[in-house]
């Protein structure tokens, strides 16, 4: 509620609107750069973070579809969402020792879904979160979080290829996360 007496300046009225937009920022860049430091340093996207853009994309698929919109407005949302899904269903599906045109097109599903899936899904789940940020945020907003988000995913990528020149390979292990190919031995 407003102060008649004292209303808040123009200064203020912007921080205000401006702390979604770097809660949004900042979330997204905390969520994708585990995923691209992994894709840097291991050379692939370990199977709890394409999991868990599986688990948030069936929780907001579920969501557009109840959601009140037109179902055109639907659709498009509800199947990119349903993409981690079916990458999952081809898991099942394609034996892992297959070397046919099925293995390689799940390779490809599995790149899809973090590269396409991840962005997207946590974009719905920030308009579900905070409807009104999607509408009434200035077009410079929307392109300078997807322009920190995408940095920090190519920042991330880059540290993890470059992983032997900061880290060691008992960094990684008392993190309890295996020894990335070519990492530094402690006190070398």
């Amino acid at each position: 509620m407003s102060d008649p007496v004292n209303p808040p300046s123009r200064e203020s009225e912007r921080r205000r609107r401006d702390v979604p937009i770097g809660v949004v920022m900042v979330g997204m860049a905390v969520i994708v750069w585990w995923p691209a430091f992994t894709l840097g340093a291991w050379h692939e996207v370990f199977f709890d973070d394409i999991l868990a853009v599986w688990a948030a994309s069936t929780a907001g698929f579920v969501f557009v579809l109840v959601e009140h919109r037109r179902v055109g407005q639907k659709l498009l949302r509800a199947f990119v969402l349903l993409v981690p899904s079916f990458w999952l269903l081809l898991n099942f599906i394609v034996d892992d020792q297959s070397t046919d045109l099925a293995a390689g097109l799940l390779a490809l599903m599995g790149i899809f879904v973090v590269l396409v899936g991840l962005p997207f899904t946590l974009w719905v789940l920030v308009q579900i979160t905070w409807p009104d940020l999607g509408g009434e945020t200035p077009r410079r907003a929307k392109v300078s979080i997807a322009f920190v988000v995408v940095a920090v995913v190519g920042g991330s990528f880059l540290l993890g290829v470059n992983q032997s020149r900061f880290l060691t390979c008992e960094d990684f292990a008392i993190s309890g996360n295996s020894e990335p190919p070519g990492c530094t031995p402690a006190g070398a």
